[in-house]
């Protein structure tokens, strides 16, 4: 997915509306293959397309995975096949011409990239970091939240592949949402005087919806001890059941603009000061994937700190977002605009560009 971005980034050339238009197609057709991903793992007898996947070693579960694998690797095949027999990329002569004077190792390059790199690119490496912490406890534990402290299952039971399943059609529904928004956001939001804001309030609103997990998961609970205090556990009331799936689909919103923003701004930023859309994105991902390794490390022990559950995580994900939200609003500098993009602010309102003075 990250080449793909920088490979998106670097046919936009440094426009900003072909960088916005750019990053809004990837978020949708990434939900689309969410979408179909998901739905295709839902499907209990998705096996038969490829019987000889189903052994006595391996049962429904275990075919309907390796058969998702094999589809998987037949279409990523067939479309790369496809793109670099079509696609045509168009190399930057005065690239060239610096590569042919110097060759510098990826180290060097990447040192000598940072050292350049402007304030308003280590705030974007610094809002990347939180916004990577406050996603990825979620991303981790979300079907398992809802199999534990939703339906109040254990590992293997019933109940908890009943939540999974549940929390499958969560994950389903928030790609969905975050593909329609990520067609939306350019058309509908107007008056946004920067792409930091939207981000900003995108992550205020990922803050809300880690906080709801704590509300979903009492209520849960005290469902739960009247129900067994009556005779026995049950799967969840349809209201929790619509509260925790209504959840998940409004984190799709969020989760679209995480797609298309950050790396909207990355590209602005490095074109502002000359630098290269391939690096400057890997640069934005390493900020990402830090924290991911972080909380990967941490959240188990830190769940187990506090009696277990991944409420915890949800927790610190919260604060997480909240403080990004709020840095994002208050002290992240707003991308300059550029002469070619600014024909077209007119028409798309949603800019990622600073209006002018």
């Amino acid at each position: 997915m990250d080449p793909c971005r920088a490979f998106l980034a670097d046919l936009s050339d440094g426009n900003q509306r072909k960088t916005r238009k750019a990053g809004s197609f990837f978020a949708f057709f990434t939900a689309v293959g969410q979408v179909l991903g998901y739905a295709a793992g839902s499907y209990s007898k998705l096996h038969r397309l490829l019987p000889f996947t189903s052994t006595q070693a391996c049962n429904v579960y275990c075919a309907n995975l390796k058969t998702c694998f094999l589809i998987s690797i037949t279409l990523l095949l067939i479309l790369t096949i496809i793109a670099l027999s079509t696609v045509s990329e168009d190399p930057i002569s005065r690239f060239s011409e610096e590569k042919k004077d110097k060759a510098v190792p990826f180290w060097g390059e990447l040192l000598s990239a940072l050292k350049e790199f402007p304030r308003s690119m280590w705030f974007l490496l610094l809002a990347m970091s939180l916004n990577s912490t406050a996603w990825f406890g979620f991303k981790m534990y979300d079907t398992d939240w809802v199999g534990r402290e939703v339906y109040g299952g254990v590992v293997g039971g019933k109940l908890y592949s009943s939540g999974v399943s549940a929390g499958s059609l969560g994950l389903m529904l928030m790609a969905a949402v975050a593909g329609v928004t990520a067609l939306a956001v350019m058309l509908v939001v107007r008056g946004v005087k920067g792409g930091n804001r939207v981000w900003g309030c995108a992550n205020l609103l990922l803050a809300v919806c880690l906080a709801m997990t704590v509300c979903i998961t009492k209520v849960a609970e005290t469902t739960r001890q009247h129900t067994v205090a009556s005779g026995g556990a049950t799967a969840p009331a349809a209201g929790l059941k619509a509260a925790t799936l209504s959840l998940f689909a409004v984190m799709g919103i969020a989760q679209a603009i995480t797609y298309i923003i950050p790396i909207s701004l990355a590209s602005i930023f490095c074109s502002s000061f000359g630098g290269g859309q391939g690096l400057s994105l890997g640069v934005l991902n390493i900020a990402g994937v830090i924290p991911q390794l972080v909380v990967s490390l941490t959240s188990g022990p830190w769940d187990q700190l506090f009696g277990g559950g991944n409420l915890p995580a949800f927790v610190v994900g919260a604060i997480a977002a909240a403080a990004n939200g709020v840095f994002l609003l208050a002290l992240f500098p707003s991308p300059p605009r550029t002469d070619h993009d600014s024909s077209s602010s007119s028409v798309l309102k949603i800019t990622i560009s600073a209006p002018s003075h």
